[in-house]
């Protein structure tokens, strides 16, 4: 069964953030990879929602979309909620376990 993914206003503006930061600092291929792998990602998950690592929580898991940035997100019974990018090279005891 596939569910609908809802995009919290933490996760759009964490998502926003990486892809300006992409843009200012990489190429637009890398920008277009980026948007392109979360799309597949977010797809994946809105299919199979367990098939990612469990975040702490145990309804909250993450995806790694590259090797700086990780998708959390939390499975509810009927849909997906996207919460936040998160970077990697953060210190990972502030990372949101929302």
């Amino acid at each position: 069964m596939v569910k609908e993914i809802i995009w919290t206003p933490e996760a759009e503006r964490s998502f926003e953030q990486i892809l300006s930061y992409l843009q200012k600092f990489w190429t637009n291929r890398e920008l277009i990879n980026f948007i392109r792998k979360t799309e597949e990602i977010t797809t994946h998950i809105s299919r199979h929602p367990l098939a990612y690592r469990k975040a702490g929580k145990e309804d909250v898991r993450e995806a790694i979309i590259t090797k700086h940035n990780i998708l959390l997100y939390r499975v509810a019974e009927k849909r997906i909620y996207i919460l936040y990018f998160w970077d990697t090279r953060k210190n990972p005891k502030r990372k949101p376990q929302q």
